[in-house]
């Protein structure tokens, strides 16, 4: 009777010191992204003042924009730091933070499919890769189903035989324009966030629009 007290309560001290671990460990990665985070802002508030000051007649649009982008990026962060957010399957995941955006649009009609290799990313890579899937959504639901009853995004992200990942993410709208502006905020924002990540952006063609981020897991 008595070993086998002593053999619970050291399976349950053993158990304790892991959750611990595990919680100082949270704690440090959370301390760390709230700091990018920060910076994350303050190069956003930098580049939208930049906007205004080159066009000052849009600047109640250009703060609409940023404001909308932070709150985004609050619902984001209410979803990430949800203790069960890394142990759950990525593909679960994405397709919860999918449903998310589009009901935050008010879209109505637009569906959204993923499909996702069995991934596990740290909390760092979590918080970039979900905020790149903020960005590209967003920009999809705001241009890509205008005059449209609907219609459908798609998230796709597979291992590669080098041991880094690719995410494409897509639209059945118009597609981007002949000549996308390479500087936009958009851009600007998603490679920023790709760079985090050790990675790289590309924009597949096709009939709608694409982008694809390949980078290390």
């Amino acid at each position: 009777m008595l070993v086998r007290t002593a053999q619970r309560l050291e399976t349950e001290r053993a158990s304790s010191a892991r959750l611990a671990d595990r919680h100082r460990t949270l704690f440090t990665e959370l301390q760390h992204r709230v700091a990018n985070n920060i910076a994350f802002v303050a190069s956003l508030l930098a580049l939208q003042k930049r906007r205004v000051a080159a066009d000052p007649a849009a600047a109640p649009a250009i703060f609409e924009d940023a404001i909308q982008r932070l709150e985004a990026m609050s619902r984001l962060h209410r979803r990430i730091h949800d203790p069960a957010a890394l142990d759950r399957p990525l593909q679960a995941y994405l397709g919860d933070l999918c449903a998310d955006l589009v009901e935050g649009s008010g879209a109505e009609g637009v569906v959204c499919r993923v499909e996702a290799d069995d991934v596990r990313l740290d909390l760092q890579r979590l918080t970039a890769l979900s905020m790149i899937v903020n960005e590209v959504m967003t920009n999809s639901l705001k241009h890509a189903f205008r005059g449209r009853a609907g219609g459908t995004i798609t998230i796709d992200l597979r291992r590669l035989p080098d041991g880094r990942c690719a995410m494409t993410l897509a639209d059945d709208g118009p597609g981007l324009p002949a000549d996308p502006d390479p500087s936009g905020l958009g851009t600007k924002i998603v490679r920023g966030l790709a760079a985090q990540l050790n990675g790289t952006v590309s924009t597949p063609p096709g009939p709608g629009a694409a982008t694809r981020v390949e980078f290390s897991a």
